[in-house]
């Protein structure tokens, strides 16, 4: 085991709560195509898995419904990202713990990026607009890269952009995917609770570890490497 050197952290659902965007958005696309809109709750549900998916789920209102005709999904496709621009980071709200928690990590030397599904051309202006642009060294967003979370590809070329190995490096998300991808990858895995997940309890995810917010996401990684520094000293 070696010290940290990085952490790589989801975006929607870890740093973010970018659901009432999302949601409106989806409900903004199902009613130009003459669909009732759906609770926000329930698109909550939906996210996770990149635009694509979110889309086929909110065409068909489930987590699991039939597959929407190839003309129907690009219709609705074009329809969502144009609803998703207008309001794109308007009503997103950083998560409580997350400004002091990056903060924590980037004054004990870690380097940071976002590893997220979500496109380039909703990233990057909804880092800016939040407010969170400036903490990381690296974005790797779902077009980054030829396969998604839950592959292990954007962690790798995540830690490939900072220059670290899959062993000085943690993954931080909120869903299965993050898991799974960081796991695949070689990395440590935390999970925070409040994200989306599918509506699924992170406790059934393999991870490292459970943190409430990224401020104990920092102490966790800081305790690490206090103990891996301590067993290379001998003390």
């Amino acid at each position: 085991m070696t010290a940290f050197r990085a952490a790589l952290l989801d975006l929607d659902g870890t740093l973010l709560d970018s659901i009432p965007d999302l949601a409106f958005a989806a409900n903004a696309m199902r009613v130009e195509l003459g669909m009732s809109p759906l609770r926000e709750d329930v698109v909550a549900t939906f996210v996770g898995k990149g635009v694509d998916n979110l889309v086929r789920r909110s065409l068909a209102g489930s987590l699991d419904g039939a597959a929407p005709e190839p003309a129907e999904f690009e219709r609705a496709r074009a329809a969502f990202f144009r609803h998703y621009h207008l309001v794109n980071g308007e009503k997103a709200m950083v998560y409580p713990g997350v400004i002091d928690g990056l903060k924590h990590m980037r004054d004990h030397g870690l380097k940071l990026a976002v590893v997220t599904n979500k496109p380039t051309e909703f990233t990057l202006p909804l880092l800016q607009r939040t407010g969170l642009a400036g903490f990381f060294e690296a974005v790797v967003c779902g077009d980054t890269c030829a396969r998604r979370k839950p592959d292990p590809d954007q962690v790798l070329h995540a830690c490939e952009l900072l220059g670290v190995s899959v062993g000085e490096a943690v993954t931080i998300g909120d869903s299965l995917n993050d898991a799974q991808a960081g796991r695949s990858a070689g990395t440590q895995v935390l999970v925070v609770p409040y994200g989306y997940n599918e509506g699924r309890d992170v406790r059934e995810l393999d991870v490292d570890g459970i943190v409430d917010t990224l401020v104990d996401a920092a102490q966790w990684i800081a305790v690490w490497n206090q103990n891996q520094n301590a067993a290379k000293t001998g003390s």
